[in-house]
């Protein structure tokens, strides 16, 4: 793995400089621009320039994801676990404070629902009210105003597990977020829009998980896609790897951190905004992913402002916004004439002195000299919190331990053996070295407290004349620090992360380097020893303090997800349902017949029928194919009974690319006739097995797959609203001809997902449905979003020019397809797979660039395609329940045990998956990632959603099975 990744980091140097030439393409112009970025002042950056006065949208709708946690509004147990900390208390004040600003109406924090009963009950409650929201005399608030919590299932129901176990069922969780948003959008409309849908005006994810989740939410719904990081994988990767303690695959074992980055590069290709809290998270942490380089988004950014065109690139616009506390519980001894900006835009004064709270008494029981300064520390006991280093500092300094006191918060505990590994290690590692310093009744460590506790132990610490120190390898965020200033404490802290930017802001302390015991000791002793430093310190921070309250905040968020480009789901043709619509009226194909077993055949010349239900059934078909009599001697046009004509008949002309209600008559005619169809459907059946032959042609498994599933619709009990959808990384036409070829008829299917989701199509329904199939236009329009077009198709042109081999000329592993391109799907044939780029090889030089899009292998090795980033077939059935309402719940995928590199996408989800046993031989893993990439465990293997059959035989009996 080591050296998988020093290659990738030589290459990423490499692209580096040529990026910057690329940049430089088109004349002296676009090189002043480019010389200007990269070399201009910090003053004249173009990012620190003043927005524009932008008027926000009223009552906006805003979606916020925290997914991994225990979250929720009340008596939060912060440190309970790795996984319940700062983050958790932000997200929930941060929807608190937006929903009490004028600009908005509903704030929704999704998080996941918890129903383990080692955790409190509260935690699977599915809504969680926080606040009401804002109340003036303009307001229009409804009954949905306010902020919430809301609580989607996902992963096992009734067990709470631990983040870096989460990603199994991201997509689980993104379908159930998808059905709460769509409910919501519509009451909200017609609370205060008239009916129209309200569609989210952004959707912000809170670190990587939630990254990724709001990243298939952001497609689905085609609006904006705001990300906080919260911590980077690769920063911690790097910061672990530089402890020594552990090799890279050993920690990504333990923290699933190759996983978890590319959740992070997969945002960054999505996001429109990200917020930070400090600069150097901009330039030294996020500058570390492929998908991000500060040169490259100014520059792109320039190029925007001028009407230059940047050939399909992007980069996120980055903005740093730090983090907020809410001072409405701040206690502060002997300080006059202090007030503190609540939420709401009142103003409050710390209040006096209360008595001694409980938790004083049993911090103090462990010191022997209660009356010395308190050292206060409060961070999770997890290896980047650094807190064996503090310890180390503490111990071996002998006039800092004469001086002071140190009092380590480090979560909650009951037996350190029923703890996760890492955070038992950190506890064992602690006590040790309080053993080995001797360090007992210097040193405080309780096992208990509750969030009520945390400002009575900065006010203990303030009053004892103490110093609060965060020695964390990264503060990303650095909420504690502006909690502890709150109250008057003067701090020491890292000097990587947003404590560098609250240092600049408030002046109260020193900032070290974590990893020198040396350092820490020295700023302690200062503090503690020079009173007048002390006090100076803490002045200075009560009197800034206020620059981090949280109307502020909120008032800068707004403004800046007011500059993100409006998206959201727009249709040319918004007639779901004409007038005379009838959900129980007959179906608009053969397969709406209640009688499904209808069977054509031709018997001696002769047209035949079975199993018609009435003889009102067979007069209709003998009149539309041209028979003459019911006995069918003189029948005409026989042939034209076959379901499909044959493979070399249909003509590219017979599949249309219709645009949808965009003027002509017909089109609006058939919308008409297919929504009837689709609204009707109340269970889909989605093929998508990826059973090739060594050419890459589908063979007889294939069409075996597609029949067995066609009968099991046809048996099933509901089989008038059942519906089939085709998926395939095959061309429409390729997709037709395949289906011919069996004497499988287009009309039997809804709805075709071809070239690896990249086109949607419509087979014509009714009494006249001839051989068309219609584009969706909507979902073409709809996945454009940063599609690079020609400027991709160049740069993939000369990321597979291989690199000449001395004299030798070197052979090409894949060449373009253009016969296979459409609009939105680049195609490449794979002439050498053992030599092909593994997909996230490929995508490290785009995203450098700043090309974002899908690569994906498919048809048995022998196929590439790129597609826009929105676009895939698992994206392609999220794209159906918001057009037509076809809840993805509802829907039963049937695949194979391997296949296209985006299979493993199909498999998760709260679709019903049924894998088919030996139905794919083979696919085209080995394509997907490089071996130091996560593997395949980070995808469900069983669940309630995922069952198998047996054979291919057996498709039938094992969907009933699953129902």
């Amino acid at each position: 793995m080591e050296v998988e990744e020093a290659q990738r980091m030589a290459r990423r140097h490499l692209e580096r400089p040529v990026d910057e030439m690329d940049l430089s393409e088109g004349g002296s112009e676009l090189t002043t621009i480019v010389t200007t970025v990269v070399e201009g002042s910090k003053n004249e950056d173009p990012a620190e320039a003043p927005s524009p006065s932008l008027k926000v949208e009223k009552k906006l709708y805003i979606v916020l994801i925290s997914l991994h946690g225990l979250v929720r509004g009340d008596n939060m147990e912060l440190g309970r676990d790795p996984d319940t900390g700062e983050q958790v208390k932000y997200v929930v004040e941060l929807a608190r404070a937006l929903a009490l600003m004028p600009e908005v109406y509903r704030v929704d924090l999704l998080t996941r629902q918890i129903c383990d009963p080692s955790v409190d009950w509260e935690y699977g409650e599915p809504v969680e009210m926080l606040t009401t929201g804002s109340d003036g005399e303009d307001s229009e608030s409804g009954d949905s105003a306010g902020a919430y919590i809301v609580r989607i299932p996902c992963g096992p129901r009734e067990k709470y597990i631990r983040k870096e176990l989460l990603w199994p069922y991201i997509q689980e969780f993104v379908d159930g977020a998808l059905a709460h948003i769509l409910n919501m959008a519509q009451v909200i409309g017609e609370q205060i829009a008239g009916g129209e849908s309200v569609w989210p005006h952004v959707i912000h994810g809170h670190y990587a998980d939630a990254g990724d989740s709001a990243c298939l939410l952001s497609g689905a719904l085609n609006v904006p896609m705001v990300l906080t990081g919260h911590s980077l994988g690769r920063n911690k990767l790097n910061q672990l790897l530089d402890q020594g303690r552990e090799s890279q695959g050993q920690i990504n074992a333990r923290y699933r951190l190759m996983r978890r980055i590319e959740a992070e590069e997969l945002s960054l290709d999505t996001a429109e905004l990200v917020i930070t809290s400090t600069r150097q998270e901009i330039e030294e942490q996020w500058g570390l992913y492929d998908g991000f380089n500060v040169k490259t988004e100014r520059a792109l950014r320039i190029r925007a402002r001028r009407g230059i065109t940047s050939h399909g690139r992007y980069m996120p616009r980055m903005v740093v916004i730090p983090p907020r506390v809410d001072f409405s519980n701040v206690v502060v001894d002997d300080v006059d004439s202090l007030a503190f900006a609540n939420p709401d835009g009142t103003i409050t004064t710390p209040v006096a002195p209360r008595a001694e709270p409980p938790i004083w008494s049993e911090v103090m029981r462990f010191f022997t000299n209660p009356n010395k300064p308190m050292i206060l520390a409060l961070a999770r006991p997890d290896p980047t919190k650094n807190i064996t280093t503090l310890l180390q500092a503490f111990g071996e300094t002998p006039a800092l331990r004469d001086l002071a006191n140190l009092t380590l918060i480090m979560g909650n505990r009951d037996d350190i053996d029923n703890m996760s590994g890492g955070n038992a290690e950190v506890l064992v590692q602690v006590f040790k070295l309080i053993d080995k310093y001797d360090l007992y009744g210097q040193v405080a460590y309780p096992k208990h407290h509750k969030e009520p506790d945390v400002p009575e132990i900065y006010r203990l610490a303030a009053k004892t004349k103490g110093v609060f120190i965060s020695p964390a390898l990264v503060e990303p965020f650095g909420l504690t620090l502006i909690e502890a200033a709150a109250h008057g404490l003067p701090m020491v802290a890292t000097k990587n992360g947003g404590t560098v930017d609250i240092q600049k802001a408030l002046s109260n302390g020193i900032l070290v380097d974590p990893q020198s015991p040396k350092e820490i000791s020295d700023a302690l002793l200062k503090l503690v020893e020079d009173r007048n430093l002390w006090t100076e310190c803490r002045r200075n921070g009560l009197k800034s303090i206020h620059l981090y309250s949280w109307p502020e905040h909120c008032g800068t968020y707004l403004s800046k997800i007011a500059e993100c480009r409006m998206r959201h789901p727009q249709w040319q043709n918004d007639n779901f349902l004409d007038d005379n619509y009838d959900a129980e009226s007959e179906g608009d194909s053969l397969r709406d017949i209640p009688d499904t077993s209808i069977l054509f055949s031709l018997d001696d010349g002769k047209l035949t029928s079975t199993n018609f239900k009435s003889p009102a059934y067979l007069l209709k078909a003998i009149e539309k194919y041209g028979g003459k009599d019911s006995t069918g001697d003189s029948a005409k046009a026989l042939e034209s009974m076959k379901v499909e004509p044959k493979p070399d008949e249909r003509s590219p002309e017979s599949i249309r690319r219709s645009t949808s209600g965009m003027g002509e008559k017909n089109n609006g005619m058939y919308y008409n006739s297919k929504i009837t169809s689709l609204r009707r459907r109340k269970k889909l059946i989605v093929i998508a097995v990826d059973s090739y032959d060594s050419s890459g042609q589908p063979n007889d498994m294939a069409l075996r797959v597609i029949k067995s599933a066609m009968k099991a619709a046809g048996d099933d009990i509901g089989a008038r609203t059942t519906g089939l959808i085709l998926s395939t990384a095959l061309s429409v036409k390729e997709a037709v001809n395949m289906l011919s070829s069996g004497g499988i008829s287009v009309h039997e299917f809804d709805c075709l997902i071809v070239s690896s989701g990249s086109e949607l199509y419509y087979p014509s329904t009714g009494e006249d449905a001839g051989p068309d199939l219609h584009v969706d236009a909507d979902y073409d329009s709809h996945i454009d979003y940063r599609w690079g077009g020609e400027g991709l198709r160049k740069t993939l042109a000369t990321i597979f020019t291989p690199e000449q081999d001395g004299g030798r000329k070197a052979e090409r592993a894949v060449s373009e397809d253009e016969e296979r391109f459409n609009s939105h799907c680049l195609a490449y044939k794979v002439l050498r797979p053992e030599q092909a780029l593994a997909v996230d090889e490929v995508r490290w030089p785009l995203r450098q660039r700043g090309l974002r899009c899908h690569v994906m292998y498919c048809q048995n090795e022998t196929r590439m395609h790129v597609i826009p980033l929105l676009a895939s077939r698992s994206q392609a059935l999220r794209y159906l329940f918001v057009r037509w309402g076809l809840d993805v719940a509802s829907m039963f995928v049937i695949v194979g045990e391997t296949g296209d590199t985006d299979h493993e996408e199909l498999l998760s989800g709260t679709h019903k998956t049924l894998v088919v046993k030996g139905a794919v031989t083979s696919g085209c893993d080995k394509l997907l990632r490089v071996s130091s990439n996560y593997a395949r465990g980070e995808v469900p293997a069983e669940g309630p959603y995922i069952s198998t059959a047996e054979n291919v035989d057996d498709i039938g009996a094992a969907m009933k099975r699953f129902s």
